[in-house]
């Protein structure tokens, strides 16, 4: 009788606990990343890698990423003001860049590089280059 009782009760404690756990709701999700805000400033994604996804550049040169690097741009002169990027990184007015910086992707990794994330200006090509 002992051990019927005992059986009951563990049973008993097994489905109260249970449905105690089902009562909870899962935790909040993190907010996802905003995507469309500009490196420049702060923008949160990983800078550990050799390439800029966001940008299409190797990382040490990303004037976009860099705020340091962007002065340097701005100061020797090398910036579209028109896009606020390094005109050297202007893919917009200059689209031979980006394939001078995917032939660097391509000859580091064997592929071409994937399209700058989020960088709509990356892509504008419908309009005339700088003179």
């Amino acid at each position: 009788m002992f051990t019927r009782v005992f059986v009951t009760f563990g049973a008993l404690v097994v489905v109260v606990v249970g449905q105690a756990g089902c009562n909870q709701s899962p935790p909040p999700a993190a907010a996802p990343a905003d995507p469309a805000k500009n490196a420049s400033s702060d923008v949160a994604h990983n800078h550990e890698g050799w390439w800029c996804n966001e940008h299409g550049v190797p990382e040490e040169v990303c004037g976009l990423c860099d705020k340091k690097l962007a002065a340097k741009f701005k100061a020797d002169g090398d910036w579209c003001k028109e896009h606020d990027r390094p005109e050297s990184q202007c893919f917009a007015c200059h689209p031979e860049y980006e394939a001078k910086f995917a032939a660097q992707y391509e000859a580091k990794y064997g592929k071409q590089p994937p399209k700058p994330e989020g960088d709509r200006v990356a892509h504008e090509h419908d309009h005339r280059p700088h003179s």
